[in-house]
This record gives structure tokens, C-alpha cells and sequence, in this order.
């Protein structure tokens, strides 16, 4: 446990408890009273109201729309459903300005719905819901499907016989099994929308901010330290509570369950309302999944001359179009994304693996408090982190501040967690006694590693590996403070041409985007060709 948590007390911690006492303190004592004086102003109010009710809506539209979709995938057996898994998983995977994005092609100004029919959502609640809807589809979808293929169908069927309808077989049945699960997504959906950051800052405009953008502005634009810090403390403490719930909520799935294989549980769809049901989920990923995609990359290819590839030549250049938004070439921030990524998924894959075998080998309330650290900097802003690094790596021995390995840490903090996640349940399934035996028979513990978990985790690791390469590729909101203008990612790209005006900067946003877009596909797609299959290898 030592080397995570010397990384998490150095590159998370410290930041953020340092820009916290920066802004709450005056003089060298605490002004714990701006806190009242913060969260008293009616604009603040304005924002916590927000920020909580459309995390909500979300939460419950998500809910309304993946259901369905759950059930598809986890009873259903049609042609191209491990194609259409992989399609549904793409948005979760996607950064969230390329979210943002690819909306505000459908939705905004110039958008399709505009030119069809005239109609603009961007600056809307809508656009924002939606897009909520469509970023955390798969969370729904795999959670619950995944826990609802292995429930064994027998058990509905005897109510039916006797004498339950359809139902109140369904409600009295299968429900009370798939509450842990329909609530742990649930929980990790709200905990998503209430720190949306991303989304709202492209899609909401000056009339919608959420927590997190509200930092981002009182910190970047404004400077107001105390503001920005005592909404952190806030964030902190709701995202904290969200966390809490959810281990709770994971304690209880648990529970003992009858499972079945998914295979015995899958068949094609019988009857008129099964094939509509289908038809709808069908229609439901078309619109809500690829129709945004589809737009955005339409949106890449149509230049002012007609469609051809000019907003992606005019990335290749500096200035085009009179534009002076970068210092380098915008097509650059692939080179630059990927190289962070690359790097930042190899400190994940070190801290994560360690943190995953300390959780495995050893228990008590000590470890299960390092295990709710982990999943911190999924919820605590990264804003304040991007911004924390400013301010505490910039003195010597770490005086960091200018060097290009800063960007791949804050990468490296989101991507822990989805390392630990992939690689601890699989770590827990390896038999002890082998480890034993091989200790019995003169292996270091080194070597026993290397002999017995390796193997066996294998596969485990180079998904984790997928994971944590695609979400340090999107990050964003901690980027966005301390990538150097010489050397920007791409969403940091991305968010620079929407926030200038101009066709030119508009359409290389849209080809920027698509680029990123497929190099996350691309992922997601390696990673369903090398998970672990049904018939591992323990």
C-alpha cells in the first residue's frame, strides 16, 4: 500500500487541501465563516439547486430509457448484439467535450434539428439531459443486464404458474433481485451528471452551471479562491455521501443469489410485443447513439466549398483562416494526447496494481477506507486538482509546473480507479494455495507473482490497460489548467475552437473531435477482442 497512497497523499491530497486552505484562509488563520457567506448568495443557491435536480432528471431519464435496453441485451439473442454492445459503450468511453460536441452538431445553431426544422436546444435543459442520457446509457445497460442474464428466468416462470400475471411476477420476482443493481447504477449515474463538467460548459452556455463549472469559473476566469474552495468542500462532501450509498449498495448486491449461465438464459424474441420491444431498443440506440455521432462526423467533412477534408487539412496548419487560437499546429494535440495517454495508463497500471493486490491480501477497516480513496478522484472536482497542481508542484524537489510529465499524473488519477476495478475482482479469484505451493516449493514472492498471478491476470491487466488509456485521453477538466499551450491534448483542442467564433475553428472542432471519437472506438473495440471470456483461465 505504500507507493499508492504516497501517490494519492502527493498528487491528490496535497493539491487539493492546498488550494482549500488557500481560499479559506487570510492572515495565516481559517475564515471558516466564508463558508456561511458562500453558500448564503442567491447565485451560489442557484447553482447547488441545479447542479442537484438535473443530476436527478438525468438520473431518472437514463433510468426510462436503459431499462429497456438492459433487458434487450441480457434475454435476447439477435444478430449483431455483441456489435451493437460495443456501439451502446462507445459514449461512456468518449470525453466529455466530444459529448458536448457531437449534441451541439444535432442540437445548436446550424445544427440538423435547425436546419430541418428550425428548432435549437443547445443552452437548453434538454440538450444537457440528453446528452446525459446518451453519455451514461452503457452504465445502465451493463450493470443491470449484466446481473439480469444471470438470473435464472425458472423462477418468474413458477409465479406465472402460479397464478401471477406477467407483473406482478416481474415485480415481485425479478425486481427484488435487481434492486442492488438498478441502484448501484442509478448512484453512479447521479454521481456522473452531478459533476458533469464537460456537457454543460459546451451545452449549457451563461444560463446553466453546475458545480464543477462554477469552480472552473470562479477559479479560472474570476479568481475567486474562497468561492471556488467552498464549493469543492461541497462537492466533496455530497460526492462523499453518493460514494458512501453506493459501497452500501454494493455490500448488498452481493447477497446470495441463484445465477445461471447467461447463455441459458438468452434466446431469440417470441411474439409481436418482444420484436417491438426490440425495434424500440433498436431505434432508441439509433437515435439517441449514432444519429449525434453520425452528425458530428457529417458536420467534420462539410466545408464551406461542399464536403471534402478541409477542416481536417486546415488542422495540419497554424493560423488558419486568421485564427491565432493555437501556438502549434492543432493536429499536433494527437501526438500529444496519445503520448500522455501512453504514459499516464502505465502509472495507472503500477499504483492500480499495487493498490489492487494490497485490497486483495489484506482486510479490515483500514484497507476498506484506502479502497473508498481510490474512487475519489471520480467525484472530487478536477478542476481543482488541474488547478492544485499550479500552485503546490512549482518549488523544488517537485517543482513541476513546467515539465510535460504533469499532464500524464493528472491523467494517471482517473485512471487508477478503472484499473483497480478491472483487476481486483480477478486478483481475488486466484487461489491462495497456489501462491503457497509455490512458495512451499522455494519461489520468492517476486517470482510467485510472476509464476502464478501474472498468468492469470493477464487478460485482467491489458483491459485495465484499455480503460485507463481511454478515460487519460478524454480527461479534461484538470488538463485544461496545466497542459502547456505548445503542447495541448485533444480536448483541450476541441474546447479552444468552440470557444472562438468562425466556421473555420467550428468545423476543425468537429473533425478534431471525430479523430478522437475513433481513437476511443478503437479502444473500446480492442478491449472486447482481449477481455476475459467465459472460459477463463481460474
Amino acid at each position: 500500500m505504500a507507493v499508492p497512497v504516497a501517490f494519492f497523499a502527493l498528487f491528490f491530497a496535497y493539491p487539493v487541501t492546498a488550494i482549500v486552505g488557500r481560499g479559506l484562509k487570510a492572515e495565516g488563520a481559517w475564515q471558516l465563516g466564508r463558508i456561511g457567506e458562500v453558500l448564503s448568495r442567491p447565485d451560489i443557491l442557484d447553482v447547488l439547486w441545479f447542479t442537484t435536480w438535473q443530476a436527478l432528471a438525468s438520473t431518472a431519464l437514463t433510468l426510462l430509457i436503459a431499462l429497456p435496453g438492459a433487458y434487450v441485451f441480457a434475454r435476447f439473442d439477435f444478430p449483431g448484439k455483441q456489435v451493437l454492445r460495443a456501439v451502446v459503450t462507445v459514449p461512456f468511453v468518449l470525453p466529455t467535450v466530444v459529448v458536448g460536441t457531437a449534441f451541439l452538431a444535432l442540437l445548436g445553431r446550424g445544427g440538423l434539428l435547425d436546419e430541418l426544422w428550425g428548432v435549437r436546444l443547445d443552452t437548453t435543459v434538454w440538450a444537457i439531459l440528453l446528452a446525459h442520457v446518451f453519455f451514461n446509457y452503457a452504465v445502465v445497460v451493463r450493470t443491470v443486464g449484466g446481473l439480469w442474464s444471470q438470473l435464472d428466468p425458472r423462477q418468474e416462470e413458477a409465479a406465472r404458474v402460479l397464478g401471477a400475471g406477467r407483473f406482478a411476477a416481474f415485480r415481485r420476482v425479478t425486481l427484488p433481485a435487481l434492486a442492488p443493481a438498478v441502484a448501484a447504477a442509478a448512484l453512479m449515474v447521479f454521481l456522473f451528471t452531478f459533476t458533469s463538467f464537460g456537457v454543460v460548459q459546451i451545452l449549457g452556455g451563461p444560463t446553466y452551471s453546475t458545480l464543477e463549472v462554477e469552480i472552473y469559473r470562479q477559479t479560472a476566469q474570476l479568481l475567486d479562491l474562497p468561492t471556488a474552495a467552498v464549493l469543492t468542500l461541497v462537492q466533496f462532501a455530497a460526492v462523499g455521501g453518493i460514494l458512501a450509498v453506493h459501497a452500501a449498495t454494493v455490500r448488498r448486491r452481493e447477497r446470495a443469489l441463484k445465477l445461471v449461465d447467461p447463455a441459458q438464459t438468452s434466446r431469440r424474441p417470441r411474439g409481436a410485443g418482444q420484436w417491438a420491444l426490440l425495434g424500440g431498443v433498436l431505434l432508441t440506440a439509433l437515435l439517441l447513439i449514432l444519429l449525434p455521432l453520425g452528425v458530428l462526423v457529417e458536420r467534420s467533412f462539410d466545408g464551406p466549398g461542399g464536403y471534402g477534408f478541409g477542416y481536417y487539412e486546415a488542422l495540419q496548419s497554424v493560423g488558419a483562416g486568421g485564427s491565432s487560437t493555437f501556438l502549434v499546429p492543432p493536429l499536433e494535440a494527437v501526438g500529444n494526447s496519445l503520448r500522455y495517454a501512453l504514459v499516464a495508463t502505465l502509472i495507472a497500471l503500477v499504483i492500480g496494481g499495487l493498490a489492487a493486490a494490497a485490497l486483495t491480501r489484506r482486510a479490515g477497516r483500514l484497507v476498506r477506507g484506502f479502497d473508498a480513496l481510490l474512487m475519489l478522484p471520480l467525484g472530487v472536482s478536477a478542476v481543482t486538482v488541474g488547478f492544485g497542481f499550479l500552485i503546490t508542484l512549482d518549488k523544488p524537489p517537485l517543482d513541476l509546473r513546467t515539465s510535460w510529465i504533469l499532464v500524464p499524473l493528472a491523467q494517471a488519477l482517473v485512471g487508477v480507479p478503472f484499473v483497480v476495478r478491472t483487476m481486483l475482482p480477478v486478483l481475488r479469484a486466484v487461489d491462495d494455495r497456489l501462491r503457497e505451493a509455490a512458495a512451499v516449493l522455494g519461489a520468492s514472492p517476486l517470482r510467485a507473482w510472476r509464476e502464478v498471478d501474472l498468468p492469470l491476470v493477464r487478460r485482467a491487466v491489458l483491459v485495465a490497460a484499455g480503460f485507463a488509456f481511454a478515460v487519460s485521453l478524454g480527461e479534461f477538466g484538470a488538463t485544461v489548467f496545466i497542459a502547456r499551450p505548445d503542447n495541448p491534448t485533444l480536448p483541450v483542442a476541441v474546447a479552444r475552437l468552440l470557444g472562438r467564433s468562425g466556421e473555420l475553428n467550428y468545423g476543425q472542432a468537429m473533425a478534431l473531435s471525430t479523430i478522437l471519437m475513433l481513437v476511443c472506438a478503437v479502444s473500446l473495440l480492442l478491449l472486447e477482442r482481449i477481455r476475459t471470456d467465459r472460459s477463463g483461465e481460474f
